[in-house]
This record gives structure tokens, C-alpha cells and sequence, in this order.
């Protein structure tokens, strides 16, 4: 079902945001993946958001997996040397995918159709030094100055985007069960 919501909205191709609230093992992660293939089969391109760079790595991973070398990296870890070899392959359209950390939001990309901005509710999406701003919200700005889909993802939403939710400005898209229906894990405190 919401996939289903994600490539309408896709083809539409305006504006649009979705929170997507998941639970831990719902399968966002694959959610996601689909939505990036969907934009890539109308010839568009997708930025994908995480708050930190080891989860850049592990998104990597399965985009690369999926999608070789369509697939371009920015952040703050790599040297100077591997990002502006990153920047090139994006301005020179041979990148379709781009994932890392807050600085990715500004990556070149020409035919953006799909922002997806992982965890959310972060508190690494917030830049302290100057240029200040909110990631979260940044990709929400730059989602409509492009017409493209923004996806918040997240299991424990923040409040401002919840509230955004409930009063209609984006879309609440939920995913309360595990795969296969597997047992949260057991908590005692």
C-alpha cells in the first residue's frame, strides 16, 4: 500500500511530501530502494538522506548492490580529492543515486525527482556552524523547487514532522508490522 502511494505520487511528478512512519524492521530500507528504481525508470534522479556517515556506508552498500555505478557517495568523510571526484561524476551525469550525510541535499543533480531523508527526526540533520540550517527541512524546500517526491522515514517521527502529518501539509504513510509479521524484540527494564 505504500509503495503503491510512493509511485503515484511519482508519477505525478510534482511536489509532494510523505512521512513514512515504520517500525524497526518494517522493510523502509526497501521501500526505499523500489521508490529510487521507480524515479530511475522515468529518467529522473534520487538523493537518499542518513544522519551518519556508517549508515552511508551500509546504504551504499545496498544501492551499489542494485544499482553499480549509478551510484554516488557525499559526505563529510570523504577527503577533498574523493569529493570533488564525487561532484564531477554527479555534474557530469554519470551519478543517478546519491547518498550520504547533510551535505548531499546539494548535490548537482538536474532531474531530481525523489528526496528520501532517513531518520528523520535526527538531530544530525541540524548544522551548527555557519551556513546554518535543518537538512530535514532544506530537502523539503528544494523537493519543491524541483516537483519532486520527498519521503521522511522514520520509526519514532519527529514531532514537528508528525504534526505536519496530522494537519494535512504531508502525507502519513505507516508500516506498523515487521516482515513476516516477527516479534518486536523484548524489552525489560
Amino acid at each position: 500500500n505504500v509503495l503503491r502511494h510512493i509511485t503515484g505520487c511519482l508519477d505525478k511528478g510534482t511536489f509532494s511530501v510523505c512521512l513514512l512512519n515504520g517500525v524497526t524492521g518494517s522493510g523502509k530500507t526497501e521501500v526505499y530502494y523500489r521508490a529510487a528504481r521507480h524515479v530511475l525508470s522515468q529518467g529522473r534522479q534520487a538523493i537518499i538522506m542518513v544522519p551518519e556517515i556508517a549508515l552511508a556506508m551500509y546504504m551504499e552498500g545496498i544501492f551499489r548492490s542494485r544499482f553499480g555505478d549509478r551510484v554516488a557517495v557525499f559526505h563529510s568523510g570523504l577527503s577533498e580529492g574523493e569529493r570533488y571526484d564525487q561532484w564531477m561524476r554527479m555534474a557530469g551525469g554519470k551519478a543517478d543515486i546519491v547518498i550520504g550525510a547533510r551535505s548531499a541535499l546539494f548535490s548537482p543533480l538536474p532531474r531530481l525527482g525523489l528526496i528520501i531523508v532517513d531518520e528523520e527526526y535526527d538531530w544530525s540533520y541540524k548544522q551548527e556552524e555557519a551556513p546554518r540550517y535543518q537538512a530535514r527541512d532544506s530537502a523539503v524546500v528544494r523537493g519543491r523547487m524541483e516537483n519532486a517526491l520527498v519521503i521522511l522515514g522514520a520509526g519514532t517521527p519527529s514531532v514537528q514532522s508528525f504534526q505536519n502529518a496530522l494537519s494535512g501539509r504531508y502525507r502519513l504513510l505507516s508500516m506498523p508490522e515487521r516482515i513476516e509479521k516477527r516479534p518486536l524484540p523484548e524489552v525489560e527494564i
